[in-house]
């Protein structure tokens, strides 16, 4: 008799897990949780994070604070605030024990045992009828976790690595496949061929982008080796001592401010990647303390912004992030406004040179309190914008004068207008590439290109920053954002201000 129990027992452990699975209705049933401490706010917490409209009635002689606060944001729940009487579980379909008397919990076990009620009793296996397991959530997908009461700590670490590790997309996924469910004609099985089809296009693309990971792994290690092999016989008939005489020769003729200007390129690239504009008002402001001059300024900076400008509205107008009826009013003023601010810098720097730095300095400065101001105004719509024209050439003119501002001035304006922030992005993004090729030009037919260590430092700070300032887009809070980006305008306008006084 004794062999016959050890093996009936071998065979159950051997079924692992026999615990059904399944998701209840908690605001169709009544639960009764006794005790409010740090167990029974974990156990609440669970229940109304899964079903928040469950109903629940607490009784605990001690509610803990947090208890209190988070009923207030469910009224259904009730408190009350005493010590357990059996008369409680009158009406109730479930029961959770969380206190920290464990002869309490056994008396409520047995006088419970036959009344139909399910029982849950925290840290005790053996009195429950059920558990309550480490859930993972995302939207309507929905998964539970046992461990079969063995280990709740194995069961809330798989619940964090399911969290982590499944996008929040699944729930767009899970709607977007109900759509197509819905529309498809036919009985079950067809149905789930034709789910099976549809789906088996997403697997597909996985398998691709593996291979496509897999050629690049390829390709670029060839690259390497043939680098490699060039760079041995390159050195090979070049002597180093005379590669590091003309290194040496070349950087003395580079300019004094050089290392100022690489700065200017890597800072305004950097605030750039954080707010998505501030690029030409961040440079221009730090270039004018070099004592290069206003005209040189703006057009290095848009001759060096061109390529940024073009990829960025590439990818707006391949994204659909561009209305083309509002680029089409935006871009002839935009492009008018930046030539006539380009000829007027250069006229009046020629005879007013020793003026017209502070009066920049002064714009920038306006610029900079202005991002500081907006860091702090809540957001808001004005009525609908009309002047379209006049703005785009405001914007245009302004950013070739001051080197910088077509984003803050036209952006801006426009979003606070009441247009799609994501349309006018993209839109001005499109039209900023026009308006600064036809600054850069301009500044090229009248001043030449003289200035090409302007230019290619700020191209070089730039792209020293673009790795960091692609790892700072949307993680940097833009309230952040342009508070520093206000300081760092400000401190340089004002040294400029100061130094000429």
């Amino acid at each position: 008799m004794q062999e016959t129990h050890t093996i009936t027992e071998q065979k159950t452990e051997d079924l692992g897990n026999q615990l059904y699975p399944i998701f209840l209705k908690l605001d169709q049933l009544q639960l009764l949780l006794v005790g409010a401490g740090n167990v029974g706010l974990e156990k609440l917490e669970s229940l109304l994070g899964n079903s928040p409209n469950a109903n629940i009635t607490i009784v605990a002689p001690f509610i803990k604070k947090e208890v209190r606060e988070l009923l207030a944001h469910h009224p259904q729940c009730i408190l009350i605030e005493r010590g357990f009487e059996y008369p409680d579980i009158n009406g109730k379909d479930i029961l959770v024990l969380a206190t920290d008397n464990k002869q309490l919990h056994k008396d409520i076990r047995n006088f419970v045992k036959d009344k139909n009620i399910l029982l849950n009793v925290a840290d005790t296996p053996d009195l429950c009828d059920f558990y309550l397991g480490s859930i993972v959530k995302k939207g309507n997908l929905k998964i539970a976790i046992s461990t079969n009461g063995k280990s709740p700590t194995v069961a809330k670490r798989l619940k964090q690595v399911l969290n982590e590790s499944l996008p929040v997309e699944m729930d767009q996924l899970l709607n977007n496949v109900n759509k197509i469910r819905d529309r498809i004609n036919g009985d079950f099985n067809t149905k789930v061929r034709k789910l099976n089809d549809l789906t088996k296009v997403l697997v597909e693309q996985e398998e691709s982008a593996v291979s496509k990971k897999w050629k690049r792994v390829v390709r670029n290690t060839s690259l390497a080796f043939i680098f490699m092999i060039i760079g041995y016989f390159l050195f090979s008939y070049l002597p180093m001592q005379q590669m590091y005489t003309g290194t040496v020769a070349w950087y003395n003729t580079l300019d004094s401010n050089f290392g100022w200007i690489l700065l200017a390129g890597f800072v305004a690239q950097m605030i750039d990647g954080a707010l998505g504009m501030g690029y030409g008002v961040a440079s221009a402001s730090i270039l004018l303390s070099t004592g290069v001059s206003p005209a040189v300024i703006s057009g290095s900076i848009h001759t060096a912004e061109i390529f940024a400008s073009g990829a960025s509205g590439i990818s707006h107008y391949k994204f659909g992030n561009v209305n083309m009826k509002l680029f089409w009013r935006l871009v002839i003023p935009g492009v008018l406004g930046a030539i006539a601010g380009a000829l007027m810098l250069v006229y009046l720097g020629e005879r007013y040179g020793q003026f017209i730095r502070p009066v920049i300095a002064l714009y920038t400065l306006f610029l900079g309190i202005k991002f500081i101001i907006n860091a702090f105004r809540k957001s808001y719509v004005s009525r609908k914008f009309k002047q379209y024209s006049l703005l785009a050439g405001v914007g245009g003119f302004f950013d070739s004068f001051g080197g910088g501002g077509w984003g803050p001035i036209v952006t801006t304006t426009l979003i606070n207008g009441g247009r799609s922030h994501r349309m006018t992005v993209g839109t001005v993004s499109l039209t900023e590439f026009f308006v600064t090729f036809a600054s850069a030009v301009t500044f090229f037919q009248l001043i030449g290109i003289s200035h090409w260590q302007t230019i290619f430092a700020l191209i070089i700070g730039g792209f020293i920053a673009a790795p960091f300032a692609a790892k700072l887009t949307g993680k940097l809070p833009k309230k952040t954002a342009s508070l520093l980006l206000g300081i760092l305008v400000i401190f340089w306008s004002l040294r400029i201000i100061v130094k000429t006084l």
